[in-house]
């Protein structure tokens, strides 16, 4: 994925700010002097301003220029988790209500449903290309495919993956269902009822429920504010108990938006080495980074075959696309026989779809809009969270994907808090369902994956207020 042009100079800024050489109140340079040591468009070092002031680095003062923020963010607790390595049976409470759009109708404003929403799908130029494949392939697209996948999609996934320095190779590499269906084959695959398998906490409902259905042991893993996977609390977790797998998100893990550096995904892949652990990699946010490069994976640091990496296509262009993908390394044997189990084909209008979409440009500028969309949500929803939320809320500033993690001040009164969003007709995802454990009551979650409109402006502030 290519860089936007305007980091040519907004990277040595931002640096800058967070390295503490450019203090608040530093005027910096403008418009006309980046035009002239660059050579690029002023709308472009426009586009690049407008990106630090979504970040909040950057503020504009009419008639005067740029300058360095004032801004500070408001501190974040430490996310908390079991600091002893606990197995738990994976017995869980059905949630699903809590984390769909299921009977909400549209009198309700929704923070809860970690899709992107109408008004940000590429509608017409999903259902062009759609009828662009019909007529093309016509009949062609009623027979079965290959049971792994069309060829020419999955040679489109290893070329983009090679961009960000991960290797996949064809003949590890299964088109599936959707995400879910990959992490299901994953899990199948390297675990057995009973095992134990690490999970991140807090952990997204979905994959608790394929653990659940699996009848799996789980030993949940704190998720660091900054680092992410709490590696070390791992290697502890490996050292007492014979886990079998690990489910990381390496790349704007849900619900806290963090993303592990290259250094952290090395260790993580070297402990796992060590002990002879898969890890099952979560992909599927990996394309919506807000700025910089695309980030690498975990399997961009594995020799040894242990990282099995799925994602999909549901979260980056539309949740009715039920196509993923999932790369087994040396588990393929099984993963292929689990997947022929679950059924031979997938749709083959939505594999070609796709590859219409991958084989010119139209997905990635999709996904550069996207991407600039999502940045600009997320700074929105944090500064409408800290202006209309008690003081005491702490607030995870995510660098991508499209969730925010918050919690409530200790003391409040979640249940009220809930039963208040639901009269003034708004929902948030309730913190307990990101954990077995039941550690996360004071935290909700916030998806701002569609444009914001009046209403859901005004639903947001209004939650904050009736707390205050």
């Amino acid at each position: 994925m290519k860089a936007y042009k305007f980091e040519l100079f907004t990277s040595t800024i931002e640096k800058n700010i967070k390295d503490g050489i450019f203090k608040p109140g530093h005027k910096l340079p403008s418009v006309r002097e980046l035009k002239e040591q660059f050579k690029i468009s002023v709308s472009t070092i426009q586009n690049g301003y407008e990106y630090l002031m979504i970040h909040g680095l950057v503020e504009s003062i009419p008639k005067s220029g740029y300058y360095v923020s004032y801004q500070t963010k408001k501190n974040v607790e430490e996310l908390k988790s079991d600091r002893i390595p606990v197995i738990r049976d994976a017995i869980f409470k059905d949630h699903l209500g809590l984390t769909t759009s299921a009977g909400a109708g549209k009198t309700f404003s929704e923070f809860n449903v970690a899709a992107p929403g109408d008004l940000l799908v590429p509608q017409k130029l999903v259902l062009r290309t759609m009828q662009q494949v019909i007529r093309e392939q016509g009949a062609g697209l009623l027979r079965y495919y290959p049971s792994n996948g069309s060829v020419e999609l999955k040679e489109h996934i290893i070329t983009r993956a090679a961009a960000y320095r991960t290797v996949i190779h064809m003949d590890e590499l299964i088109i599936t269902d959707g995400a879910l269906q990959a992490l299901y084959i994953a899990l199948a695959t390297v675990c057995s009822s009973g095992d134990v398998v690490a999970v991140e906490s807090p952990c997204v409902f979905s994959v608790l429920e394929v653990i659940r259905v699996l009848n799996l042991k789980v030993i949940e893993i704190s998720v660091d504010p900054v680092l992410g996977f709490d590696i070390n609390f791992f290697r502890e977790a490996c050292l007492h108990n014979p886990v079998k797998a690990a489910i990381v998100t390496s790349n704007f893990h849900n619900p806290t938006g963090i993303l592990m550096s290259d250094e952290q995904k090395l260790a993580l892949v070297t402990v796992a080495q060590y002990y002879n652990v898969a890890l099952i990699e979560n992909d599927i946010y990996g394309d919506l980074n807000f700025h910089g490069q695309r980030p690498t994976t975990l399997r961009s640091f594995d020799v040894s075959g242990l990282v099995l990496t799925y994602s999909s296509y549901s979260k980056t262009l539309a949740p009715g696309i039920r196509l993923g993908w999932l790369a087994a390394g040396k588990f393929m044997q099984r993963a292929e026989q689990i997947k022929f189990s679950l059924g031979s084909t997938v749709s083959p209008l939505y594999q070609e779809t796709l590859n219409k979409l991958m084989t010119g440009s139209s997905y990635d500028r999709h996904i550069r809009s996207f991407r600039m969309q999502l940045a600009k949500n997320a700074y929105s929803t944090v500064h409408l969270l800290s202006a209309n939320f008690p003081d005491s809320t702490s607030i995870l500033m995510p660098a991508g994907g499209y969730n925010i993690w918050v919690k409530m001040p200790d003391g409040t009164d979640m249940l009220k808090f809930y039963r208040q969003c639901e009269q003034i007709g708004v929902r948030f995802t309730p913190g307990y369902t990101f954990s077995f454990s039941g550690a996360f009551a004071n935290y909700f979650r916030v998806v701002f994956a569609d444009k914001f409109s009046v209403k859901k402006i005004e639903a947001i502030m209004l939650a904050g207020q009736l707390m205050r």
